[in-house]
């Protein structure tokens, strides 16, 4: 399959983590159009395991869904940031937690319809408690749940967020 053909591009808007562009585009298909593309540095998400049957998981609001999510540790790369050291990075600032093994588990488009986002899937293990480093305009609650109950949480609605339910769904069955 061919790609779209670019007609022009802009940027709509421009703010601290992401940026709007607007593409006029002619598709594959040979139809044209416009598409707004959210443009996103990338991110990873860690499953992160105290033992073999437990998993870290935190909750926190997200205004975008105006509640609470309980999810795994997350968090957006840093321009030039090596995914793997990203991982690393937000286990700690999210969880209080320090990781002795890294290991890579997938890669995914989170939304291709509309944003560039593309995250990383790690598996955390060998894990020493340190202390959170939450952002600023983070407020996070970490807890540590069976294997069982995070599949359940997925089960019971508990757990919404698409890359927590990937990640888990991908690491622990």
């Amino acid at each position: 399959m061919s790609e779209a053909r670019i007609l022009n591009s802009r940027v709509v808007y421009s703010g601290g983590h992401i940026q709007v562009r607007e593409d006029r585009i002619i598709e594959p298909a040979g139809h044209e159009c416009s598409r707004e593309i959210v443009v996103h540095p990338g991110a990873v998400c860690v499953v992160a395991r105290p033992t073999p049957e437990e998993v870290i998981l935190i909750r926190q609001y997200r205004h975008a869904a105006s509640r609470d999510l309980v999810e795994i540790p997350a968090g957006t790369l840093h321009p030039g940031e090596d995914p793997r050291e990203c991982a690393i990075r937000e286990l700690e600032e999210e969880a209080g937690y320090l990781a002795a093994n890294m290991v890579e588990r997938g890669r995914f488009w989170t939304t291709p319809g509309f944003t560039t986002e593309f995250m990383y899937l790690y598996e955390a293990a060998g894990l020493t408690k340190t202390q959170i480093h939450p952002d600023e305009d983070e407020a996070i609650e970490v807890d540590i749940v069976s294997r069982t109950k995070a599949l359940q949480m997925i089960d019971d609605g508990q757990i919404q967020d698409a890359k927590s339910i990937l990640g888990l769904l991908r690491v622990l069955k």
